[in-house]
């Protein structure tokens, strides 16, 4: 076995195994539906769903399923949460409002993106290889697990406590987190949407408080869903405050952040303009231009 297979397995265990542990940890306190816990579902429905949808997109080879089916797994494991759980209260109403919503104007963002744009090029090698493949479908039912994990621990929780001011603050976060987003990938698009912007970088409206608005707003509605998770966090339930910490992780280590500052510079790198414009941009945070 090559180095290559050999990391595609390791990631697919790995990535099973991640996701069996928080399921084990956050299924405590968990509501139940035919003596599973509902948050024990909702994670083995992630991966389902995933794994599903992954045997014709390798056999066609194509990508173009990828992020739709991301968002299509938010929703299916929202909604089987609030279908299972019972005695829903304000915090569980309000949370899987705003997975829906998110996932709802992400999901059609993305596609909408793929099907004008043709094909995704980090998928190029990827979906050619059936274990690089499979790891990829794999860690994307993972990565669901863990983004949505505060919000399924609201949902589907035993304890029922009133929404009070952590509730309405973490609802703030999110509202914000959310409006910058929005705003964002909409400027984004109507940028890219001029012809006489072709090829060039966008560095207006909120691009030129963050060379990355949009990431920045992401973090930021998921840690306002977990700020809105934690009146009914105890044991191991703590746990579910990896929902930020991971998409951070996500968005500024792993993908995200690290590929685009690199995409950028090997197209941009010998223009003085780019070059001026990240050193006086902050990276991320929305923060006022330098220059």
């Amino acid at each position: 076995m090559d180095d290559m297979k050999r990391r595609s397995v390791i990631g697919v265990t790995a990535g099973v195994v991640i996701g069996a542990l928080v399921t084990w940890a956050l299924s405590n306190g968990s509501q139940t539906a035919g003596g599973m816990a509902v948050f024990a579902i909702c994670a083995a429905l992630a991966y389902g769903i995933n794994w599903v949808v992954f045997v014709p997109s390798y056999a066609a080879k194509t990508e173009q399923y990828f992020d739709l089916t991301g968002s299509i797994t938010y929703l299916s494991v929202t909604a089987a949460a609030l279908l299972l759980s019972a005695n829903l209260d304000a915090r569980s109403v309000i949370v899987g409002v705003m997975v829906a919503l998110w996932a709802l104007r992400l999901g059609s963002f993305l596609f909408a993106r793929i099907r004008r744009d043709g094909h995704d090029g980090r998928f190029d090698e990827i979906k050619v290889d059936f274990l690089r493949f499979l790891m990829t479908w794999t860690l994307q039912g993972l990565w669901v697990l863990l983004t949505a994990a505060a919000a399924l621990v609201i949902i589907t929780s035993e304890d029922r406590i009133e929404l009070g001011w952590v509730g309405y603050v973490g609802i703030a976060i999110w509202v914000i987190g959310f409006a910058i987003e929005v705003i964002a990938d909409r400027q984004k698009s109507a940028f890219k949407a001029d012809p006489a912007n072709k090829g060039d970088y966008i560095t207006t409206g909120l691009w030129s408080w963050s060379r990355h608005p949009n990431y920045f707003g992401e973090i930021v509605l998921w840690l306002g869903i977990a700020v809105l998770a934690v009146p009914v966090l105890d044991g191991w339930r703590w746990v579910a405050l990896i929902s930020p910490v991971f998409v951070y992780l996500l968005l500024t280590r792993v993908s995200g952040v690290p590929m685009l500052e690199k995409r950028g510079m090997d197209r941009w790198g010998d223009d003085p303009a780019y070059v001026a414009y990240v050193e006086n941009t902050s990276e991320l945070v929305l923060l006022p231009p330098k220059g």
